[in-house]
């Protein structure tokens, strides 16, 4: 019976009439007549499977929800396999990899004759790595390297923008240039310092101290608003990392950096070194890339002459601030450059205290600032070259006919001085002793545009462009003089002075006495001689750039040479107080100047008064053949002609003394009663065609 009861559900899910049943096996239900109702009333009451159809629509809904699920999780696997699997990857090795800097070692900068100036010496740095360093450890660092609680304080900052991510395995810099006494220490203490190691790498060092300090330039670290640059970021710079921060450092930062490397080491849970041994088969899960060797950088060899600067920073030490520029007169390459007083670059680019920062930002002598470059000044009676050859290539005056001077000149209501009564003074003699009178009637009528095109032309008020934040000068022009306020008569006579608006840099004075020496080329001063690889190849040469030729005649310019020798060799000549027979041996033509700095001021104050005028003298030597010129300011020194040009002249000597003698002429003749000034003026070289 219970087999037939099986058979018959078979059969009922199958469908089959009930009369189709096989013989032998009877019906379960009741005789009698069954009506459809009842037997439609029956299958709706049995709990018989779905349709067919069914069955198949709820089959394809299950295949779709698995390979839904399929797909699902190979996209899963895709993402985290390839899409994520070096994050992943770079985030599981970082749990025992730590990575080390490798810095580049940086290019050397050299004198011209091949002699260091900049070099890179040895030194210890201490580094903590963020992911392994413990609290602990860094308490008994602060200890150890006498950390100020400013510098803890940065160093936890540090420590915390760096917790997370790949930078928790990289090595950050603490300090550099530990003592050997601090070194001895934390080797010492090395089991209790998890995450801190003592590293050696190099420390830009400037052997020779000061000197040349404004051309180098110094170092310090990057700040963390600079690491946030995208500049900065090109070149790959790292927390710790140093930066040129002014002069030839700053300007040639990308040539001398070089390209710099890393290292990346296993390590155990302290941060601790693991050798090959203890690595076994881990090294297999090491990335390929554990080191890259860094690039060390090209050295750079300058036009300066260290020797000649020694020279002129010893000149300019015996007065509280001072400039210098010295150039090579066919080529504009700068021999030497100085600002005096100047600060240790070593001081500059090591920890300076804050004390120290201070006392050199309020130093009244402004060691910070490259005056010679980086500052203009009124240059005085410097200019009177300007109005001069502007006068001369108009046709504007006779050179020979005197003018008056009784020491005064009214233009209407307002009288301009002179330093004293000259008596009749032709164009020669108004230079050679520097009368103010002569030149304000020039003024007059040589006006302040032709003037201002002039200037241009010796490049005063134009950009000097070598890219070490140089100053451009002024010089002004009716136009300028019509946006503030209005032109007046008296500002052409002032600006013929170097006074009014007009002001110049010590190098832009350099360079445009170096064009009346040469015969009237204005060269691009030129500071970088050559670029070299560590191995001694050459990678760049610089060559001699002209920026100009002056539109003055060479009758013009050698008027102007006879005038300036005399300032010096005539007795009536402004800087003849500095003049000994000797220098005749030299040749020198030059202009003292004495820039007024205060309104009214009649003489000067002894010692350092910032209301004594500024001190100038600028010139070139030989006259003839000319080899160097030389521009020298002394701020607030008083008289150029008493002060600077004593200056000038040691420089000048020196050169041609201990630089090159080769350079200074050997055979003189005596001076000739008609040359012009009188008596001393005309000692000249042999070789010289005096006209």
């Amino acid at each position: 019976m219970k087999i037939r009861l099986n058979r018959l559900r078979f059969d009922d899910r199958l469908s089959l009439p009930v009369g189709s049943l096989p013989a032998g096996i009877a019906s379960p239900l009741p005789k009698g007549d069954l009506s459809n109702s009842a037997l439609q009333g029956a299958k709706r009451g049995s709990s018989s499977p779905a349709s067919p159809s069914s069955k198949e629509g709820g089959l394809g809904f299950a295949v779709v929800v698995v390979v839904a699920c399929f797909f699902a999780l190979a996209a899963r696997l895709v993402y985290l396999q390839v899409v994520q699997g070096e994050a992943y990857y770079q985030r599981s090795t970082s749990n025992f990899i730590k990575e080390r800097d490798w810095p580049a070692v940086r290019g050397q900068l050299r004198d011209r004759r091949g002699r260091v100036l900049v070099e890179n010496s040895p030194t210890y740095s201490v580094y903590v790595t963020p992911q392994f360093v413990s609290q602990d450890a860094l308490s008994r660092l602060r200890r150890y390297l006498d950390l100020s609680q400013e510098q803890y304080q940065s160093l936890l900052d540090r420590l915390a923008a760096r917790r997370h991510g790949k930078e928790r395995s990289q090595m950050l810099l603490v300090m550099d240039g530990i003592s050997r006494d601090q070194m001895a220490l934390l080797e010492s203490e090395k089991q209790e310092l998890h995450g801190v190691d003592v590293v050696a790498r190099t420390q830009r060092s400037y052997p020779h101290g000061a000197l040349s300090a404004h051309v180098l330039g110094y170092m310090n670290q990057v700040g963390p608003a600079e690491l946030q640059s995208e500049a900065k970021r090109s070149f790959n710079y790292r927390p710790g990392d140093a930066i040129g921060r002014s002069g030839v450092e700053r300007l040639l930062e990308p040539i001398l950096r070089g390209i710099p490397g890393y290292e990346k080491i296993v390590v155990d849970a302290y941060g601790r070194k693991k050798t090959d041994r203890e690595l076994g088969e881990l090294a297999q899960l090491l990335p390929p890339d554990l080191k890259r060797e860094p690039v060390p950088g090209n050295h750079v060899v300058l036009t300066i002459d260290a020797d000649l600067q020694r020279i002129v920073e010893k000149a300019l030490s015996r007065h509280h601030s001072a400039a210098a520029a010295v150039v090579e007169v066919e080529t504009g390459k700068v021999l030497a450059m100085a600002s005096h007083p100047s600060p240790d670059p070593n001081l500059l680019s090591g920890r300076l205290s804050h004390a120290e920062a201070q006392r050199l930002e309020t130093d009244p002598f402004r060691p910070l600032l490259d005056k010679a470059l980086r500052e203009s000044y009124y240059p005085g009676s410097t200019f009177k070259i300007v109005p001069a050859l502007s006068a001369l290539e108009e046709h504007l005056i006779d050179p020979n006919v005197r003018i008056p001077c009784h020491g005064r000149y009214e233009l209407g209501r307002h009288v301009f001085r002179c330093m004293k009564s000259h008596g009749p003074v032709n164009l020669h003699e108004a230079i050679a002793q520097s009368c103010n009178v002569y030149f304000y009637h020039l003024a007059e009528k040589v006006g302040l545009e032709r003037m201002a095109q002039m200037a241009a032309a010796f490049g005063i008020g134009q950009k000097v462009d070598l890219g070490m934040g140089e100053a451009s000068g002024f010089m002004p022009t009716l136009e300028y003089y019509k946006k503030n306020g209005g032109f007046r008569g008296g500002y052409a006579l002032n600006t013929a002075l170097g006074q009014g608006a007009v002001r110049a840099s010590v190098l832009q004075l350099a360079l445009a006495y170096a064009a009346l020496g040469n015969g009237g080329k204005l060269y691009q001063p030129l500071l970088v001689e050559r670029i070299e690889k560590p191995s001694g190849e050459r990678v760049e040469q610089s060559q001699p750039s002209l920026r100009g030729v002056l539109p003055v005649s060479s009758e013009s310019i050698e008027r102007m040479r006879r005038a300036l020798v005399d300032v010096l060799a005539d007795p009536k000549g402004t800087a003849a107080s500095a003049y000994s027979p000797s220098l005749a041996l030299y040749d020198i033509a030059g202009k003292s100047g004495t820039a007024q700095v205060r309104k009214n001021r009649r003489g000067s104050a002894p010692g350092w008064d910032t209301g004594n005028d500024h001190a100038w003298f600028v010139g070139y030597a030989p006259s003839h053949h000319s080899k160097i010129a030389v521009a020298v300011l002394i701020e607030h020194g008083g008289l150029g002609g008493h002060v600077a040009a004593p200056t000038a002249i040691d420089i000048i000597r020196g050169y041609f003394d201990e630089i090159s003698p080769d350079d200074r002429p050997k055979q003189y003749i005596s001076s000739t009663p008609g040359s012009p000034g009188g008596g001393r003026a005309a000692t000249l070289p042999v070789s010289a065609n005096p006209q």
